[in-house]
């Protein structure tokens, strides 16, 4: 699991919990019916509006991915890729072929094969960036629904104090009943609110910052590969590679020596 979503958004809604309990609000309180049907079922009625149901059938792949820690296989790309690039300079790219079967990512292993079958150096990396444009588009879609989330959730929590308000102004006769209403209609803004920022727009920017490694990680091995199909020598190729590790706030341990036997991308 990714703790750093989990342990953030229990400490973000317990902060709120933990402050009103303490001036002296009494939990149940916080809990009303009519407000959450107003707030949670509009704004996943608006996001659901907004985009077409063959996307929104993959909700619950970006909330795994959100929850979920996500391995990018730098140090995996690394080792395979400084080891292409000893092997193609001591016996040609060709030799690289049979390799090619113990490579498990699909991004790597496609550009190998466009170097190996000799392909222009700008087509290559006209290919490889277009995967990784696609690849950004399809992040892209899961980022917009938890930002749209984001954006309607407030507003259809004033919409639903208003409405409280509607009620509370057409029951004035009742004073006993006045307070108790008020609250619900002001619970429906503090709901709106609260889930937009403790919980919509940080997955947002969670999957925005799974994205750019993942592209970091991309844009590393298609520099590697390019390097590769140029011919530069492998100690080049490590001082290019140790920089786009260097940029990634990713941790990642290098090894240089001692090489896993596992050539395979996560």
């Amino acid at each position: 699991m990714d703790i750093t979503t989990i342990l953030g958004i229990l400490i973000g809604f317990g902060a709120l919990i933990i402050g009103f309990l303490l001036e002296g609000g009494h939990l149940n309180s916080l809990f009303l019916l009519p407000p959450a049907i107003i707030v949670f079922g509009g704004t996943f009625g608006a996001v659901f509006a907004s985009f077409p149901l063959k996307e929104m059938k993959k909700f619950t792949t970006w909330i795994k991915i959100a929850f979920t820690e996500k391995t990018y296989g730098t140090a995996e790309a690394y080792d395979i890729l400084i080891r292409f690039a000893e092997k193609a300079r001591r016996e040609g790219l060709l030799s690289l072929e049979q390799e090619l079967e113990t490579v498990e990512d699909r991004f790597t292993r496609q550009g190998m094969q466009l170097v190996i079958d000799g392909t222009d150096p700008d087509i290559t990396r006209e290919i490889l960036e277009s995967d990784i444009a696609v690849m950004e588009k399809r992040h892209k879609v899961g980022i917009s629904v938890f930002e749209a989330a984001g954006g309607y959730s407030p507003t259809l929590g004033i919409i639903g104090t208003v409405m409280g308000l509607v009620h509370v102004l057409g029951n004035l006769s009742d004073p006993e009943a006045l307070s108790k209403s008020i609250a619900g209609a002001f619970l429906a803004t503090l709901y709106g609110v609260a889930f937009a920022n403790l919980l919509y727009l940080p997955i947002a920017t969670k999957l925005k910052q799974k994205d750019r490694f993942e592209v970091a990680a991309m844009e590393m091995v298609m520099d590697g590969i390019l390097s590769i199909q140029a011919g530069e020598n492998p100690s080049i190729l490590k001082e290019k590679l140790k920089t786009h590790l260097g940029s990634m706030s990713e941790p990642v341990q290098v090894r240089d020596e001692a090489r896993s036997e596992s050539l395979g991308i996560n």
